[in-house]
């Protein structure tokens, strides 16, 4: 097997902000790239307004992410950045709070995740439907 691979993962995320649950295509990916050796998983959006977190899903948090972020970094007038929908300079802010990748541990092929632990894209660009997120296994 090669220490290295990488897979992109093309999603559509709608016009509404989101969290989605990658944890299942990330198991898919080291299925076969991992191939029950250990090593580490890196979870990479190339969008300058998403952004990757490590979150309980499925029972409120996910929402309750989304409204601290909108706390946070209200989608208003008040940012320099202004293309876009109105207050969509926040989105731009995002990653310093939400960074773009982690980076995580695979054990005998899988995430070594806590038990209520998922990856997940979290996204507030509702001008941008359509995101990808770039697997890479090393190991």
């Amino acid at each position: 097997m090669a220490p290295f691979a990488t897979h992109v993962l093309h999603l559509h995320t709608g016009r509404a902000e989101t969290v989605t649950d990658l944890t299942a295509d990330c198991a898919g990916f080291l299925a076969g790239a991992a191939a029950g050796r250990d090593g580490l998983l890196n979870v990479f959006v190339p969008h300058a307004t998403a952004g990757i977190a490590v979150l309980e899903t499925g029972a409120g948090s996910d929402d309750d992410l989304l409204a601290a972020l909108r706390e946070l970094l209200p989608a208003d007038d008040r940012w320099s950045h202004r293309h876009g929908s109105p207050g969509h300079g926040r989105d731009h802010v995002l990653p310093a709070l939400v960074p773009p990748h982690a980076t995580l541990p695979v054990i005998g092929g899988a995430l070594a995740l806590g038990t209520w632990q998922s990856v997940c894209l979290v996204d507030t660009n509702k001008d941008n439907p359509d995101r990808q997120v770039r697997l890479s296994f090393l190991g």
